[in-house]
């Protein structure tokens, strides 16, 4: 390409690389004469050899499976580690042949989730001296991420959900505990809501959720957004002001001006037997003017 310098390499033209625009070579540095220890090496502290199990989504007796800690671009990004300190080539003959079975029954669970068309096995050990070996996840279909920068595409896509990611991670961890081994990933527990209203939110009401940067996933789940009964509970200029109790000096006679008449139960109680009392009355004071009008005419 005449656009392109001639110090780029072709491979910034190819399909799958990830960036596009003018690009430019970086100044090599020159070569240091003794390179830094990684961790694990040294007086460096493996972070593999502190990791409790609890950390990891399957555990084994010789070998241990992890996630990075917040959903990823990929549809699954897993690391396979020995328990024992050692590095590639420090492998005995028992631990380098199970190397080799571990990595096929790995390579097979994350290959048969869904969307999943390749998966890759990396190893670099630049930064740590503990074995550990990557496996990316290729979604499927997504032929612009085949080949060499798919773990740089990993970085730019944006996250999966997470209910999807722990979902996947229960299922690799239960198909790793079909052969041994215990597994530790759960899948995602359903939340069961109530709504608030049984009325239909208007879109005009309807409260818009913050997007959430890939950067920040695992931080984000927690920003639950407040209803407003929360809201108003940490807002005490939300709450009417109560009124100012009137002290009072004594009992207000019955017939005071402004009293309303007692409405309570207790006094529809009292009123019943005097109601019963008048009914009763009436029927004797007719019955003793009968018998008035019934003795007049004998006189």
């Amino acid at each position: 390409m005449p656009d392109t310098p001639p110090s780029v390499p072709d491979f910034t033209q190819w399909p799958s690389f990830p960036f596009e625009g003018d690009l430019r070579v970086k100044q090599l540095d020159e070569p240091v004469p003794f390179e830094p220890p990684r961790r694990g090496e040294a007086d460096r502290e493996c972070t593999a050899c502190n990791a409790p199990d609890e950390a990891y989504i399957w555990v084994g007796e010789r070998w241990r499976v992890r996630a990075m800690d917040r959903p990823t671009g990929l549809p699954m990004v897993l690391i396979l580690e020995s328990r024992s300190h050692l590095d590639l080539g420090d492998l005995p003959n028992l631990l380098a042949a199970e190397l080799g079975v571990m990595t096929v029954r790995l390579e097979r669970a994350v290959r048969s989730l869904d969307g999943v068309a390749r998966v890759h096995v990396n190893r670099w050990g630049d930064g740590s001296a503990h074995l550990h070996l990557w496996f990316l996840a290729r979604p499927y279909g997504r032929l612009q991420l085949r080949g060499t920068f798919l773990s740089l595409w990993d970085s730019i896509l944006p996250p999966i959900s997470e209910d999807q990611w722990r979902e996947n991670l229960a299922m690799v961890a239960a198909w790793l505990a079909e052969f041994g081994g215990r597994p530790l990933a759960e899948p995602p527990r359903i939340q069961w809501q109530a709504p608030s209203s049984l009325s239909p939110t208007s879109p005009a009401n309807a409260v818009e959720e913050p997007e959430e940067e890939s950067a920040s996933v695992i931080e984000a789940a927690d920003e639950i957004p407040e209803s407003d009964a929360a809201a108003d509970l940490s807002d005490p200029s939300a709450y009417p002001s109560e009124p100012d109790p009137v002290p009072q000096a004594g009992p207000a006679p019955d017939n005071a001006p402004g009293n309303a008449p007692d409405s309570s139960p207790s006094g529809a109680q009292n009123s019943a037997p005097e109601s019963e009392e008048a009914d009763e009355v009436e029927p004797r004071k007719a019955q003793d003017d009968q018998q008035g009008a019934t003795r007049t005419p004998q006189s």
